[in-house]
């Protein structure tokens, strides 16, 4: 069992030192040297580090000041598109309160299809977005959804039909499809992978924000009085200009990469490299590889990420498109119902970046995912056993707030995946490939529900029910399945006259001397093969995190 020792005495600091100067020297001339003899470049990131001349050596004290200037540029930027991607689509069960399902004259699964259809259409393009995302700049990908999206919302303040409804979800879904794919992309991009599961869940912890906030808001404009406008009218306007004026934002200041990026100086762009050297994932390649989409098609673990983000995905979208609902049932008046989602919204915030926080402390992702899963489990269970009367609201409200853990679920599934997949169109195909499983989840989700089975939503919440169940097994196949990999990998290294016993330094603090129980230093991954573009499977230097 290897340790981290954090303040390692003199002496050992000092042989340290001069072996990351080694690992340096060595780094650049394996980053010149990385290209084949027809000079076709493998990552743009070996374009710069040759333009440059050289490579830099990454300290604690570059890594902290770069790291800091990312975070100040992307996250609040990740963290707007994120939060009005969940308020644009949460719009349908706010309008649902303030009585769209009466105007609009829905019945029967009607308002389950305006859900899930958001969720088909991101299913039908995902092979488009996986394809855009590498030919694209990120940066413009986003900026121009943004704009398309925030149209789409707009135009359902004239849908008055389920047609016309159904049309406006529709085209909402398809300039939404890349948001959450290109996210992990740029993830992978800016983020070492010790680095990722927190700033995963920041911006997936919009979710709960938007439950807090959202329902605020949504609270205050169910009161503006308008002859022009129903409530739910207002609500759809309002959310969709805002959105539309995000874009602009997005286009001046969301980068497309560390490579071509104008807030971070030359100097601190091949920190940005260095940073991610030890992911073993590359950086950045705009060249489609087939050979990387039969890989990802033919590796177990991307149907296995598949199952995952698909169990979890079925609660969620039913949830997601019912929660007022169920609330309502509880026996709440309409603005209470909205208030009441505060809460919701607050253990939603909670969970996500807490599970982000205890995997990054633990360096382990399956148990904190296993842990996650047994609010949910005991919240169904009081939901369908506690009676639905005026003398029970309180122990119903605790039953549907500890459901509202399961989002903690989705970042840690998004990290796991990002940080085992590697190869700039594998890692594209991958996600793709995931996106594809949270989408058919969420198409399937409100369909398990009904307005007719009001207020008990049994077949809804025993679904569920299973299916948290169900996602542990998975956790534990994923885990078992890594395990195996990384015992490959070891004889792949042996083969190749390299030590079979690695570690990931990826996961450890930058400068921490990683030592064996005899206080030996262990070797860390070879990085002759961090910017060749190489998949997981290709490259043998590569450390799977299977917890």
């Amino acid at each position: 069992m290897s340790q981290v020792e954090v303040a390692p005495p003199k002496h050992q600091q000092d042989e340290h030192v001069e072996s990351i100067e080694a690992e340096a020297e060595q780094s650049t001339k394996s980053a010149l040297a990385s290209q084949d003899v027809s000079g076709v470049k493998k990552d743009d990131a070996l374009q710069l580090i040759e333009d440059m001349g050289y490579s830099t050596i990454l300290t604690p004290e570059n890594n902290k000041k770069v790291l800091r200037k990312i975070d100040l540029r992307l996250l609040p930027i990740l963290l707007a598109i994120y939060f009005l991607q969940q308020l644009d689509k949460s719009t349908l069960s706010y309008a649902s309160v303030f009585g769209l399902i009466e105007k609009a004259h829905l019945h029967g699964k009607m308002y389950s299809w305006l859900g899930s259809v958001v969720y088909l259409a991101q299913l039908v393009f995902q092979p488009l977005v996986s394809y855009l995302l590498v030919k694209v700049p990120l940066g413009k990908f986003l900026a121009v959804s943004c704009l398309l999206w925030g149209i789409a919302l707009s135009c359902m303040t004239a849908a008055n039909t389920f047609a016309s409804l159904l049309v406006c979800r529709l085209f909402l879904g398809i300039f939404e499809a890349g948001i959450a794919p290109a996210f992990i992309a740029v993830t992978q991009m800016w983020y070492r992978r010790r680095e990722q599961p927190v700033r995963l869940g920041s911006w997936y912890a919009m979710n709960g924000v938007v439950n807090m906030f959202g329902s605020l808001i949504t609270y205050g404009l169910g009161h503006i009085n308008s002859s022009v406008f129903e409530p739910y009218q207002i609500i759809f306007l309002f959310f969709g200009l805002i959105t539309v004026g995000m874009s602009a934002a997005i286009l001046f200041l969301m980068p497309d990469s560390p490579i071509t990026s104008k807030f971070l100086p030359e100097e601190d762009k091949l920190v940005a490299i260095e940073r991610l050297r030890m992911n073993q994932q590359g950086m950045e390649s705009h060249e489609w590889k087939w050979d990387h989409v039969k890989e990802a098609a033919l590796d177990i673990k991307s149907w296995l990420w598949f199952s995952l983000m698909l169990t979890i995905s079925i609660p969620s979208g039913g949830i997601t498109t019912f929660g007022p609902l169920i609330v309502e049932s509880f026996g709440f008046d309409q603005l209470n119902t909205i208030l009441l989602n505060v809460p919701f919204g607050a253990v939603q915030l909670i969970a996500t970046m807490g599970g982000a926080w205890l995997a990054t402390f633990w360096k382990m992702k399956s148990p904190v995912l296993a842990l996650l899963c047994l609010p949910p489990i005991a919240g169904c269970c009081m939901l369908l056993n506690i009676p639905h009367d005026g003398s029970h609201k309180g122990p119903l409200l605790v039953g549907y707030y500890i459901i509202s853990v399961y989002p903690g679920i989705t970042p840690l599934i998004y990290s796991w995946s990002a940080g085992n997949t590697a190869g700039e169109t594998k890692k594209k195909v991958t996600t793709g490939i995931l996106i594809v499983g949270q989408c058919v989840g969420n198409v399937i989700g409100p369909t398990l529900y009904t307005t007719e089975e009001a207020p008990l939503y049994k077949r809804g919440l025993t679904a569920n029910l299973a299916l948290f169940c169900v996602l542990i097994v998975l956790i534990l196949l994923n885990a078992t399945y890594l395990f195996f990999l990384n015992k490959k990998h070891e004889k792949q290294r042996v083969a190749a006259g390299k030590d079979a016993k690695v570690v990931d330094h990826s996961m450890h603090a930058v400068g921490a001397v990683v030592t064996d129980k005899e206080g030996a230093p262990i070797q860390q991954v070879v990085n002759d093969n961090a910017f060749k573009d190489l998949t997981d499977w290709a490259n043998e230097d590569f450390v799977s995190a299977y917890t």
